[in-house]
């Protein structure tokens, strides 16, 4: 699929990335004022990821985001503001004070879930999205993300499971950020590509190099496509790094001095403006011109956050249940008759063309290595029929 930009296309995912940036640069330094009520997870080295895949969805799309994906609200809609006041907790903001944290969502204007602290649940969640928005006829993708420690989770194969045998758009991008917060990729899973972990489900998987910009928005930009035509889910492994601890407690000792100076020289955002210096797509001059206009953005919300009152304390009875909290009715795009009896009426019955069967006399033969390849195909699957008048193979080829 061919996926061009334009030149201001260009700029604009730099815009997202370099305010991801300076936005957590900033609240770094809150943190260390005692203003941010709860925790603080940062996203230094990951930005083109988030930025990239939020950036291939259209308006009415949605997704669900996690600790590390601010650059995907940003690219929704969300302003620096919004993520300051959730951070310090006040009235002002999307959860009025209730959450210090990111979970908070927008189910009217900008399509977001709020995070799931469970790992791995909004994969099933957010294959219900994209179901419903098929049912109703909305022609939607759904998307979320999750780490490379979050697809060893159970619900994330549920999810994924699910997804497959519904064939919803739904798109699972999976950051390979090397670490599931101390333990490194390869102590986890016996694989180097988490992608493989689609094979199993029989969904399609990308793998992407997560620092480059152009390349995530490209390969998103096509698995979003692919899922709106009814391709079914689609997996995108990023590979990338967490360039600081789990959060803002963790000083990430565990990690190899080399492995941080390896990925510094792949930050995403340095090896971005090189790129757009050397492709003649900005001046040094307009360069600047973002630059200060990110830094009067968040000059800006960080003195409408720090001026926001804190919630009052009769607010903390209120809210606490759903009830009256939403007024959530389906917004069909398709006549309801399409979907309702007799129009939509099908037999109870299956259609099960081969009977599940194999082919009479056939050995199916899975072999593995005694240790995973180092290039992550350590698997492969090999058919054979035996010859007549012979004993028939044991799955390890010997005969019994």
């Amino acid at each position: 699929m061919k996926i061009s930009l334009r030149r201001e296309q260009y700029l604009e995912l730099y815009y997202y990335m370099r305010l991801n940036r300076s936005l957590e640069e900033r609240l770094v330094t809150l943190f260390r004022q005692n203003k941010v009520v709860g925790g603080l997870y940062s996203s230094l080295g990951q930005e083109a990821t988030s930025v990239g895949t939020a950036y291939a969805l259209e308006k009415r799309d949605w997704m669900a985001p996690m600790i590390r994906n601010v650059g995907a609200l940003l690219v929704k809609g969300y302003r620096p503001r919004d993520i300051f006041l959730q951070y310090m907790a006040r009235y002002d903001s999307p959860t009025h004070g209730k959450d210090g944290t990111s979970h908070f969502g927008d189910l009217k204007e900008r399509h977001v879930i709020s995070p799931i602290s469970m790992l791995g649940d909004l994969i099933p969640v957010m294959t219900g999205v994209a179901i419903a928005g098929r049912y109703l006829g909305q022609n939607i993708v759904a998307m979320t993300w999750i780490g490379d420690g979050g697809t060893s989770t159970g619900a994330f194969h549920e999810g994924m499971n699910f997804a497959a045998t519904q064939r919803a758009p739904f798109v699972c991008v999976v950051e390979n950020n090397q670490w599931a917060y101390s333990t490194p990729v390869r102590r986890q899973v016996p694989i180097r590509n988490l992608a493989d972990r689609a094979r199993a489900y029989g969904i399609t998987s990308y793998i992407v190099d997560g620092n480059d910009v152009v390349a995530v928005y490209r390969v998103a930009k096509e698995a979003v496509e692919r899922c709106r035509a009814g391709e079914g889910p689609i997996l995108i492994e990023a590979k990338t790094m967490r360039m600081k601890g789990h959060a803002q407690h963790d000083p990430a000792e565990y990690v190899p001095r080399e492995m941080f100076e390896y990925w510094q020289a792949r930050d995403p955002i340095a090896r971005y403006e090189t790129f757009l210096s050397r492709q003649g797509l900005w001046t040094e001059q307009e360069k600047q011109q973002i630059l200060d206009r990110i830094e009067r953005e968040i000059a800006e919300d960080l003195a409408f956050a720090e001026n926001s009152p804190f919630p009052p304390p009769e607010l903390a009875e209120q809210g606490v249940y759903c009830e009256d909290a939403y007024e959530i009715k389906p917004e069909w795009q398709r006549p309801i008759e399409e979907v309702m009896p007799p129009k939509a009426s099908v037999q109870a019955v299956w259609q099960v063309e081969d009977f599940g069967g194999i082919a009479e006399g056939a050995v199916q033969v899975i072999e593995a290595a005694a240790a995973p390849a180092r290039d992550g195909t350590g698997r492969r699957q090999v058919a054979r029929t035996p010859q007549r008048g012979k004993k028939k193979l044991s799955a390890r080829g010997k005969g019994r």
